[in-house]
């Protein structure tokens, strides 16, 4: 494979990564919230809980994709296997 295809394979693959882990963390904090919180406030206050849940499991994934991404880069060599996403034009006339 050459270095685009690596550079595609590794977005889709970070990309995926990010979902799966927004979406694991979002139903572990509506799993808690049921167990622990929900019974201890009223029913009015159940929307603005999941919207806050919601923002937190995006938080939260944003956190460990940073964390991994930054022990991936320790491990890699980026300029050995991945194309440059922007490339600069130094075209001057």
């Amino acid at each position: 494979m050459n270095k685009k295809v690596n550079t595609l394979l590794f977005i889709l693959g970070a990309t995926v990564f990010n979902v799966i882990v927004a979406v694991a963390g979002f139903i572990v904090l509506l799993m808690i919230y049921g167990k622990f919180i929900h019974p201890k406030i009223p029913e009015s206050a159940y929307s603005w809980s999941v919207s806050l849940i919601l923002i937190a499991s995006i938080a939260i994934s944003i956190l460990v994709y940073r964390a991994v991404l930054k022990y991936l880069l320790k491990k890699i060599d980026i300029e050995k296997y991945f194309d440059p996403l922007f490339v600069k034009n130094n075209l001057r006339r």
